[in-house]
């Protein structure tokens, strides 16, 4: 019955474990679930893939929420409404400091809340933070796996490609890499008390400067250094979530 469905997604209103990994791209989400027992589909409407199944034991989401902080909020809220209470967002990102390589993991902070979106929702002194957990259990994931890994601030910005208005600038501020929608999942989590984190893997330079001025882009996120990252972005991800309710009982 459709009363039984989240109006946007159209996910159950009740029934989702309380655990979830949440990516932009539908088949990426295909490929998370394929990592679990007993995936099934639950639900596939407009960008919202979700699946089901468990990790290591652990009943887990993993849910898709397209590209852009506004669309992606609506993931968030509804998974929240149907009862996910630990999200941790798996993505890419363009590197902002030097060191950091292609197919590296980016552990975030806290993020720039230049989404798009939460600027609507709250003033913009409002902070978007992952929690604390969250970031000490990706990074043990992430040791575990043995996959290189940094810590630090991520730029969410809106905007994928640069346009007529000059861009601030954010040289010399320390930011690890820009991506496109964890702001908005940070920013909800604690406007619901939710447990939540991020993994990114760096699929390219900073992002802005990957647009020549003619149009055209040298941008290539399908690169054998970035599908082995995203390989093991995804253990770390799902192992992060089997950390946060084992060891710190969340």
């Amino acid at each position: 019955m459709t009363q039984d469905l989240l109006p946007v997604t159209r996910i159950p209103r009740t029934g989702l474990p309380a655990h979830a990994v949440v990516v932009g791209d539908p088949a990426r989400a295909e490929a998370v679930a394929a990592l679990l027992d007993g995936a099934e589909e639950v639900s596939y409407h407009r960008e919202y893939r979700v699946f089901s199944g468990s990790w290591k034991g652990l009943p887990v989401v993993v849910a898709s929420h397209g590209v852009g902080g506004p669309g992606a909020i609506l993931l968030f809220q509804e998974l929240a409404d149907a009862g996910v209470r630990v999200l941790l967002r798996f993505g890419t990102a363009g590197a902002m400091k030097r060191g950091i390589s292609d197919g590296d993991l980016v552990i975030a902070e806290a993020a720039v809340r230049d989404d798009g979106v939460t600027q609507q929702l709250l003033p913009p002194e409002y902070p978007a933070v992952s929690s604390p957990e969250a970031v000490f259990a990706l990074q043990r994931a992430a040791r575990e796996a043995d996959a290189p890994h940094h810590r630090g601030l991520v730029w969410t910005r809106a905007a994928f490609q640069p346009g007529l208005i000059p861009l601030f600038s954010y040289d010399g501020a320390g930011l690890a890499a820009i991506e496109m929608e964890l702001s908005a999942l940070l920013v909800t989590a604690s406007l619901r008390g939710l447990v939540a984190g991020g993994v990114l893997v760096v699929d390219g330079a900073n992002a802005d400067e990957l647009v020549e001025e003619d149009g055209t882009s040298v941008y290539d996120p399908h690169r054998e250094v970035v599908a082995a990252g995203v390989e093991k972005g995804a253990v770390v991800s799902l192992e992060a979530l089997r950390l946060l309710a084992e060891e710190y009982g969340l």
